[in-house]
């Protein structure tokens, strides 16, 4: 009897343990693969949008050499003019071994020859300038100079519409390849459940439910990333079609400006309009830096530097509301940042506090330790604090604060938030708040703490 349950029961084991090595081995090509899915649309999505972006920025160097060599008549605009142009040419050359795909390669050429037509007009508008004597001449003849522009930068928007066909297609493949594996992982499943039941339990918390977890994760981020390079290349486009004209607007004002006699109706009228024009081009500013970011420099330096540093630029502007700043002593610690970046974000936030007291309030800077869960792991922190005594956050408006273009303000562009965030994550650290009705709000930027 014993003689014939032995072989059963070593069978039965070795049955399981190798329906465990299956699995296991499913779970762990799967993983593998939603990496591999991640890191090539991750990779694929930033060379699109990092093409179209240095493409529409070079585009407008160049629009803007020509209106100020239009305006000054300055020999150096248009040596610069040229060499850049060379220079953007053999960037365009460049991207052939990048952009392989067949569908790709056409557009390469296209823009090539378009941009050899964008050259000839600029010369021939260089031309037409020096022999010029009236400067509404000049302006006029940017309308060819303007068509072959905006025709190279349609070319780049199709460029990015077909590497998306590519990011298209990846995902698709991996998506039928991440299906079959999940097959096979049910089918293991099965014949583990009719062995026995509680290791197909511990299986499936263990394992499937986390791998169920991340491809479902890996998915919201590539849905993510899409939306904000579709985000990015709208920011980009809306900030080229305002940038483009208001060039030329600020240059015919500047021209005008130097006929009219201080002091006059019509020098504040213009001065006025100087004033508009520099809020417009601050708004598209906003738009640009919410689509391409720059990337940190880092430093090492005491966490309450930028708190003391933040309070000497903004304290004159908060006195005049009647509202107090005070930065509170902590403890010694040191951070690793770019600290005009996170300057940049801590006067965001202060202003912020600002508008929500109004008149006669107090802000508090300070820093504080704690341990907290950041980049996947528990660690040692720095928080620094912008506290506030203003109205707090509606329940309404918390549910889409970091929502890019979401806005409770009348002038606002609802960008502010969703940079600062970017910004903190490219720093390592992470964005948090708490707010009451009536009581106020805090801000915490949270960052790694350096060891001692």
């Amino acid at each position: 009897m014993n003689s014939r349950i032995i072989p059963r029961l070593t069978i039965y084991v070795l049955a399981i343990l190798l329906l465990l090595s299956t699995i296991g081995w499913l779970a762990q090509k799967s993983w593998r693969r939603i990496d591999r899915l991640h890191e090539q649309i991750a990779a694929k999505l930033w060379t699109s949008f990092q093409i179209a972006d240095h493409l529409q920025q070079s585009i407008l160097e160049l629009n803007n050499l020509m209106l100020r060599d239009a305006a000054d008549r300055d020999a150096d605009n248009w040596t610069r003019f040229v060499t850049n142009g060379v220079e953007l040419s053999q960037w365009l050359e460049n991207q052939r071994p990048i952009l392989s795909s067949p569908l790709e390669q056409p557009f390469l050429d296209q823009m090539r020859d378009a941009f050899i037509d964008y050259q000839r007009a600029a010369a021939t508008l260089h031309n037409r300038i020096y022999g010029a004597n009236q400067a509404v001449t000049r302006l006029r003849e940017f309308g060819e100079l303007e068509k072959q522009s905006r025709r190279i930068l349609d070319l780049g928007i199709q460029l990015s519409g077909t590497h998306q066909q590519a990011i298209d297609a990846i995902q698709k493949q991996n998506l039928t390849s991440l299906s079959v594996l999940r097959s096979e992982l049910i089918a293991a499943l099965v014949m583990l459940l009719a062995a026995v039941v509680w290791v197909a339990i511990v299986v499936y918390r263990e394992m499937i439910a986390p791998l169920q977890t991340q491809l479902v994760e890996s998915r919201k981020l590539a849905e993510r990333q899409e939306k904000l390079a579709s985000l990015g290349m709208l920011a980009a486009g809306v900030a080229h079609e305002i940038r483009n004209p208001l060039t030329a607007i600020k240059a015919w004002l500047y021209l005008q400006q130097k006929h009219l006699k201080p002091h006059t109706p019509e020098f504040e009228d213009a001065r006025l309009i100087s004033s508009e024009i520099n809020r417009l081009e601050r708004i598209a500013k906003d738009f640009l830096q919410f689509a391409r970011p720059s990337e940190p420099q880092f430093a090492d330096l005491a966490a309450d530097v930028p708190l003391q540093e933040v309070q000497i630029l903004m304290q004159p502007e908060l006195q005049k509301r009647g509202i107090t700043m005070v930065v509170e002593a902590g403890p010694a610690s040191r951070i690793r940042i770019d600290s005009q970046q996170i300057k940049q974000v801590l006067i965001n936030l202060i202003q912020n506090a600002a508008d929500s007291i109004g008149q006669d309030g107090k802000v508090t800077l300070r820093v504080r330790k704690d341990r907290k869960r950041l980049q996947d792991e528990d660690q040692d922190v720095v928080i620094l604090e912008v506290i506030d005594t203003g109205k707090g956050i509606p329940p309404e408006a918390e549910k889409r604060l970091f929502d890019p273009f979401f806005t409770t303000k009348d002038s606002g562009t609802g960008l502010g938030l969703p940079i600062a965030a970017r910004i903190v994550e490219k720093n390592g650290g992470a964005l948090q708040y708490q707010t009451k009705l009536e009581h106020g709000t805090t801000f915490g930027i949270i960052l790694p703490l350096l060891p001692d």
